[in-house]
């Protein structure tokens, strides 16, 4: 991505270490004697979110009595613009940092779509080798991967350019669905705001739960998601129909997904074959027909509870035969029921008891 215009650049000087005041509301003599040292690599086009957000969960942190000292570090000491065009301030080169207890590196939406540059892999290398611990937020599992840091272990990314991952790291074992993951002193997390889990989870292992969990409550967030990152992806991926006869068929379930929309009566509304209907779902859209209905009252059941609908209501709304059919297919989907995924991701306040 080229940078922004210098008219639409804003400079953003960095200041995340403890605050002077030092005033905070943790028990006396949770922090170290030295403070832990975490350095965030920076490069033009990194996602400014990948940034922040972990960086205010450990800023966070020091005001309840934690000491980490936050540097931005770029491949060469120059500063850098985000995907935003704001323009960041760096503190160094990496060269400049030779004893660190944590590396963060960024994503961006630039490396799924291109190879990594050499001179970005290299200061992942660098820094990598003077930390204590190395993490990746979001599509930053590209630049570990480029550095030969993945290989050998678990990862995640974003569920979007995991395939990608794989393809470009058969060394490393990617896990799509994971928020994020830890193998040794090796982390990697998922999409964007899965950068705030995993600086809580690095939280909790220096400070403990109780620590973290005050952060947590701090900046609003759960401490700890249930599911994975399915729970965020739409269940119907993909382009649509070639075939105006399949078009029609997925139109009317769209349209009415309590209608009976068994194999038997779709074909007969198209006046074809059972195994002729079948074999259109297979051929265009990779799936069933059965599992195509599904997924489509699963996405309506998930927008009713959105809403504020009750999980029973939910399940009639959007054709499912009842509650325990519906329950079924969200844990299968997302590893928790939907009374759990509205307690989490509702923007409404009323909850289904059950």
């Amino acid at each position: 991505m080229p940078p922004a215009s210098p008219a639409r650049q804003r400079s953003v000087p960095v200041a995340y270490g403890r605050s002077p005041s030092g005033s905070g509301s943790g028990e006396a003599g949770v922090a170290d004697a030295a403070p832990r040292r975490v350095a965030i690599l920076v490069y033009d086009g990194v996602t400014l979110l990948d940034v922040a957000g972990p960086a205010e969960v450990f800023k966070e942190a020091n005001r309840v009595g934690a000491d980490y000292r936050i540097v931005l570090l770029s491949p060469t000491g120059a500063d850098v613009t985000s995907n935003l065009g704001v323009r960041i301030a760096v503190d160094g080169a990496v060269s400049s940092e030779t004893a660190l207890d944590t590396l963060l590196v960024a994503g961006s939406d630039l490396y799924p779509r291109a190879r990594v540059p050499g001179d970005l892999a290299d200061a992942a290398r660098i820094s990598a080798a003077a930390a204590g611990r190395v993490a990746s937020i979001c599509t930053g599992a590209f630049v570990l991967a480029a550095a030969g840091l993945l290989d050998g272990k678990r990862a995640t990314t974003h569920w979007k350019v995991a395939h990608e991952l794989a393809a470009r790291c058969p060394a490393c074992r990617v896990e799509p669905d994971a928020i994020y993951v830890r193998d040794g002193t090796t982390y990697t997390s998922a999409g964007v705001a899965a950068g705030i889990d995993l600086a809580l989870a690095l939280v909790e292992e220096d400070h403990g739960p109780d620590l973290a969990r005050d952060v947590a409550r701090a900046l609003v967030v759960y401490m700890q998601r249930a599911g994975g990152q399915s729970q965020f992806s739409a269940p119907l991926q993909g382009p649509p129909p070639r075939s105006s006869a399949l078009r029609e068929v997925t139109d009317l379930v769209t349209a009415n997904p309590c209608g009976d929309h068994s194999l038997g009566e779709l074909a007969k509304h198209l006046n074809v074959s059972t195994r002729h209907l079948t074999r259109l779902f297979r051929d265009e859209l990779s799936t069933t027909p059965a599992r195509y209905v599904e997924n489509i009252r699963f996405d309506m059941a998930r927008a009713l509870l959105d809403q504020g609908h009750t999980a029973t209501q939910a399940a009639a709304l959007a054709g499912f035969p009842s509650y325990e059919s519906m329950r079924r297919v969200f844990a299968r989907k997302l590893s928790i029921s939907p009374a759990a995924y509205q307690r989490r991701f509702s923007t409404a306040r009323r909850v289904d008891a059950g």
